[in-house]
């Protein structure tokens, strides 16, 4: 009797919110080598952030794409994900393609394996604040994600019956709780033994902010209020990790780098922002 072969996972990663969701999942395909085929794939559509969150959970990337380019924009994401991710999967040829949330990279990657008729697995399924705007674009890509997935992993039973309610057949579904729980209890099980607390004294609020949609008068009135809690509270201390974006940089700095209080950082990996918090 023959052994059946391991099914191929093409599991797609573009940024570091993905790789954090993602690593639980390629580390457990990874360690049944019997059952699963595991060639991992990432767009780069974050750079630096991504490879350290990589690094952090000793993921070894097969095809990196490196699409990133300063400054850039939906567009130039979108075509350049798209054109590499179709070709890796006519290259590789996988049973299924695995992507995760709400990225552009998560949207064309689905895209690039229907094209090609090959079946899809969408991690994280289901989120919805129906609102094309809010979160943007990712509330447009995980719902063109839906439409094109064949196999649905919802975290919770609000996110399937948004699902079943968007006509996706009960039987394609599976509730599976958040696999950030699964990379939290890795970081927490391989504990670096990082100090978390680098202010001196007081307490201390640990702070991100980078969305999209803060970039702006939005990030300046985060600034404002984060001024007005250090003058109401003398006691309190602010720890900022700042992120790559320059619009963020640019404003975050402006605005608070001169206040002593204020610990401006760069971004930490995953496991010592685990120890941070």
């Amino acid at each position: 009797m023959t052994k059946n072969k391991p099914t191929k996972l093409l599991i797609v990663i573009g940024t570091r919110p993905e790789a954090i969701k993602l690593a639980p999942i390629i580390l457990q395909a990874r360690a049944r080598p019997g059952d699963f085929e595991t060639i991992v794939v990432t767009t780069g559509q974050h750079r630096e952030m991504l490879d350290q969150m990589l690094d952090d959970f000793e993921i070894k990337v097969d095809i990196d794409l490196d699409i990133m380019q300063p400054d850039q924009n939906l567009v130039h994401v979108t075509r350049a994900a798209l054109a590499g991710l179709y070709e890796a999967v006519g290259d590789i040829k996988p049973d299924c393609v695995v992507v995760q949330g709400d990225t552009t990279t998560t949207f064309v990657g689905a895209l690039a394996a229907a094209y090609q008729q090959i079946k899809v697995a969408h991690v994280e399924a289901g989120l919805r604040t129906f609102d094309r705007t809010q979160p943007f674009p990712e509330e447009m890509n995980r719902c063109l994600t839906t439409q094109i997935a064949d196999l649905h992993f919802a975290p919770t039973e609000l996110s399937r019956k948004n699902l079943l309610r968007e006509g996706v057949e009960p039987g394609q579904i599976w509730v599976t709780g958040n696999t950030a729980i699964d990379a939290l209890f890795y970081a927490l099980q391989n504990d670096r033994g990082e100090n978390g607390n680098s202010l001196a004294s007081g307490r201390t609020i640990l702070l991100t902010a980078h969305r999209r949609e803060n970039r702006g008068a939005p990030l300046e009135r985060i600034c404002d209020a984060v001024i007005r809690l250090l003058d109401a509270f003398p006691d309190i201390r602010i720890r900022f990790p700042v992120h790559l974006s320059p619009r963020v940089r640019q404003t975050v700095f402006s605005k608070l780098g001169d206040n002593p209080r204020i610990l401006l950082e760069e971004p930490l990996d995953y496991r010592s922002f685990v120890a941070a918090m």
